[in-house]
């Protein structure tokens, strides 16, 4: 074989016994990092000829062209940085090629290649280490360790870590904090050690400086312990963490000249400040978030935990610590004249209220007021208002009404509103609802502001219900109930729909957003109000169509009337098992006249003791049934009659005959009823006067028109909002476009400026050069 140079490599099989050592050496130290590149051999080698190993079928020569033409030539001299970059490049070279032809086969030949140096050159390099540590480790006490990642540390002749305690004063405090707060976010830091040292810390800490210095430090060290989304914070060191924040509130009300403040440049000093009287030392920090993040590990703890334990009760019990905390945090903010800190701190002490009785909201204010150092005092909320929980929710509302943001302003107007439906106060309730206009804009608001309008929607209906306002409820409760998403829209669970594949980022995200279990409204409840309401007004409306095929296609609830089609195609229908048979079988019997068999199959639903003032419920339910089956039977059977006595009408269905003929007078006014009332006889005339086929069509294009009319009407407003919103930000953007423009314009006007020199240049050049062309013509002529 011919004198030829080879290139030995990671990549490929083959080369000097001599220098493969020495090679595999340059090879792992240039592929560590750049700055070790130094380290690499420079020297050059010499390549004697030897028998070569088989190599692989892409290995090319780069020393060499021909055997031929290298005999009598003069030997190369190259690095083995030089062998191995060509090396690579070759490799690289290769892959491309069979990338082209789509031929894999050689490229997994190239990886087992590389593969089977890479054994190698572990395998020599682990040799030479383990032996060059042991004749370290035999000459000095102190060495590196694995498990330091490149840093000192003291070990004994064993090799163990030294024993000596690292000793934590007042003295090195700020230099043992910076050096925690430069290690923190880094990879394999211990946090709990982290922990510990902060605590230690705080121990000896002397001045309120430093202690407030540790504890802005060691309350975010906490929550960061578990940087895990869907786990929730330990019991514990939650508790931990509640006390050192109202230790940091503590030292900051007794220290007046000391203030944190979340947008300012700090220069941590490793020394003590100081403070002249009247002066304010600004610290870096922000407590509003603290208490936000307390809250919401609060919160994550309660969706995690299983609400059917004892767990989940005695988890509930530190609300009240919370709740504490973040009325401390209020008054420190309104002390301090911290106006956008104060609207976040009471917003999450409204939403801590605005779901709960009044009862409960009175006792959990009493027990806060004996937890808190006395002297402390808020303009908001003055000790009349705390008194009384209604006023108390006003004050906090009416604040931000004033002072928040705009998305703090619209959930404070939801949790008035929902407050004040969980207290019977329909009327009060609904009149904010349609003055504040919130559903004109709430699909354009946070999924969060959403939820919070649904179970807002849903309380009113429910105060609709209570108060026995049957087609308010349905109207308000439709919303909601009829798309048959109760369960997701209120956030109290997902719902799983056939077919559909939800990422695993929107899985988690609406995860997060459920409520915690003692948040929860009834879905059971719910359902059972919402088909009773449906009930009442769909089966008169049922009986008042009669055969007629089109008025038939007027729905008020399709849930309702679905599952009523599907029961009565039961061919045997057997007992009531749950709500829904109850409220199906309900509804058959009302249909055919059956009013008091209606009523006991609705009474017997015990879903209804979790209602407040059951027995008015089922007073209010019974009398409604007796007015619907009164309008049922008229509507069914009016067309049989000339006149119906109206004393015996309340017989029937055990109404005074005041009510009777009420009911009957309204549904005449209504043009429900044909119908005409001699008070002479006590009696109604029934008039068998039929609308022709034009006066039907006629009413029907009225209906159709009308609700025609409502759809562009909801259309137009969208569009409206739409555009307002698009053109407050082309405000907001008028400045910064006039600018661009005039900017454009300037520029324009310059390059133009410069085309036109550049093009009275060029004639003047074009000119001179014709002239002197013309004379010099003339001269040879």
């Amino acid at each position: 074989m011919s004198k030829s140079e080879f290139v030995g490599s990671r990549f490929f099989r083959g080369g000097s016994d001599s220098d493969t050592e020495e090679e595999e050496d340059i090879i792992s130290s240039s592929g560590e990092s750049t700055e070790n590149e130094d380290d690499i051999s420079e020297e050059p080698e010499y390549e004697e000829e030897q028998e070569l190993k088989p190599k692989s079928k892409y290995h090319k020569d780069v020393t060499s062209d021909d055997d031929s033409e290298d005999e009598g030539k003069q030997r190369l001299i190259r690095t083995g940085k030089d062998k191995w970059l060509d090396a690579v490049e070759n490799c690289a070279k290769a892959i491309e090629n069979a990338q082209k032809i789509n031929d894999w086969n050689p490229v997994e030949e190239i990886d087992e290649d590389v593969e089977d140096e890479d054994a190698g050159v572990v395998k020599n390099k682990s040799k030479k280490l383990a032996k060059d540590a042991g004749d370290i480790g035999s000459q000095s006490d102190v060495s590196y360790t694995s498990e330091t990642e490149g840093k000192f540390i003291p070990v004994g002749p064993s090799g163990g870590k030294s024993n000596k305690p690292i000793e934590y004063t007042s003295e090195n405090l700020f230099k043992k904090l910076r050096e925690i707060m430069e290690a923190r976010g880094k990879k394999n830091t211990d946090r709990l050690e982290q922990i510990k040292i902060l605590q230690k810390l705080l121990e000896v800490a002397a001045t309120p400086y430093q202690r407030i210095r540790v504890l802005i430090s060691l309350i975010p060290a906490q929550f960061d312990y578990n940087p895990s989304m869907s786990n929730y914070m330990n019991v514990d060191m939650w508790k931990s963490t509640q006390k050192e924040i109202n230790q940091l509130l503590t030292i900051l009300e007794t220290n007046p000249q000391f203030m944190i403040y979340e947008y300012m440049d700090e220069d941590f000093d490793d020394k003590e400040p100081v403070i002249e009287p009247g002066q304010i030392f600004g610290i870096r920090g922000s407590i509003v978030s603290l208490i936000d993040r307390l809250d919401d590990e609060f919160t994550k703890s309660l969706q995690n935990i299983d609400p059917h334990t004892t767990d989940y009760v005695d988890r509930l019990k530190d609300e009240t610590d919370l709740y504490d905390t973040i009325v401390r945090g209020q008054i420190y903010f309104e002390k301090n004249e911290l106006n956008e800190s104060t609207s976040r701190v009471v917003m999450r002490r409204l939403e801590h209220l605005y779901y709960k009785p009044d009862q409960v909201i009175q006792t959990v204010e009493n027990t806060v007021q004996q937890l808190y150092p006395a002297g402390l005092t808020s303009k908001i909320t003055s000790p009349m208002s705390s008194s009384d929980p209604s006023d108390l929710i006003h004050a906090l509302c009416v604040y931000l009404y004033k002072k928040g943001e705009s998305l703090l302003r619209t959930r404070a107007m939801l949790c008035h509103i929902y407050h004040h439906a969980l207290h019977n106060r329909f009327y009060v309730a609904r009149d904010m609802l349609l003055m504040s206009h919130l559903q004109d804009n709430i699909h354009q608001s946070d999924v969060g502001t959403q939820i919070l309008h649904n179970r807002t929607m849903v309380q009113v209906g429910l105060c609709a219900f209570r108060e026995g306002m049957i087609r308010e409820a349905q109207s308000c409760l439709q919303e909601i109930c009829g798309t048959g998403r109760t369960k997701e829209l209120l956030a109290q669970g997902l719902q799983l729909q056939r077919y559909s594949q939800l990422p695993l980022e929107q899985e988690k995200l609406d995860r997060q957003r459920q409520l915690p279990f003692h948040m929860h409204i009834n879905l059971e409840l719910l359902e059972c109000a919402y088909l009773t309401c449906s009930m009442l007004l769909e089966i008169p409306s049922m009986a008042a169509a009669g055969s007629n095929p089109e008025a038939r296609k007027k729905i008020i609830s399709k849930p309702f009337r679905r599952m009523l089609d599907y029961n009565e195609r039961q061919v045997f229908s057997g007992p009531p098992e749950n709500t829904r048979d109850h409220i199906m079988g309900a509804a058959k019997a009302l249909a055919a006249g059956e009013w008091k068999r209606c009523q006991e199959l609705i009474s017997a639903i015990k879903i209804w003791d979790l209602m407040p003032k059951t027995q008015k419920i089922k007073e209010m339910l019974n009398r409604k049934i007796q007015e619907e089956g009164l309008r049922t039977y008229l509507f069914a059977y009016s067309s049989y009659y000339e006149t119906l006595g109206l004393e015996q009408l309340a017989t029937m269905f055990s109404l005074p005959t005041n009510a009777v003929t009420a009911i009957i007078s309204k549904m005449i006014w209504n043009e429900e009823l044909v119908a005409s009332l001699d008070q002479v006889n006590n009696v109604v005339v029934l008039h068998r006067v039929e609308p022709t086929k034009v006066q039907q069509l006629a009413l029907m294009f009225a209906e159709k028109a009308a609700s025609f009319v409502e759809a562009n009407e909801k259309t137009l407003e969208l569009k409206q909002t739409t555009g307002q919103n698009q053109r407050d930000q082309q405000r907001q953007k008028g400045q910064i476009s006039q600018q661009q423009n005039i900017e454009k314009r300037t520029t324009y006007q310059k390059r133009d400026g410069q085309q036109q020199r550049s093009r009275n240049n060029f004639n003047n050049v074009l000119g001179n050069s014709v002239r002197g062309r013309t004379q010099q013509n003339r001269y040879r002529s």
